[in-house]
């Protein structure tokens, strides 16, 4: 509960804020309103050590990944685990349950773009 409601304070402010995780540094580096009315893109990159886990969440828009250094395990709800590296691109549609893994012995690093629903958490955990 607790991370839960330190990702969402976090989801609010740029550019200082970053909603931490023992392992995974969140870097929120920019965010815009959109000409689609109650919606707003936002721009963030996420280092992953090796080992570190993002445990399994939902947003309420979607989700475009970049991969920028090191592999990561992408866990998405009712498709087999995929594995990306540097330079792979991943799409995740909105309220799909998703979780990323570095199982690799470097950093991994994505940018990570959502375009979501003004006023909601970026972030929220699933069950």
């Amino acid at each position: 509960m607790t991370l839960a409601a330190v990702i969402g304070a976090a989801a609010f402010t740029l550019p200082a804020a970053q909603a931490q995780q023992e392992g995974i540094k969140r870097t929120d580096l920019q965010r815009h309103d959109l000409s689609v009315p109650g919606h707003e893109a936002i721009q963030v990159r996420v280092d992953i050590d090796p080992g570190k886990a993002f445990p399994k969440h939902t947003h309420f828009g979607e989700e475009i990944i970049y991969v920028l250094e090191g592999t990561l395990e992408y866990d998405i709800e009712g498709k087999p685990p995929m594995t990306l590296k540097a330079g792979d691109v991943l799409f995740i549609p909105a309220g799909t349950v998703h979780a990323a893994k570095n199982n690799g012995t470097v950093r991994a690093s994505e940018l990570a773009t959502y375009v979501v629903e003004k006023g909601k958490p970026l972030v929220t955990l699933a069950k």
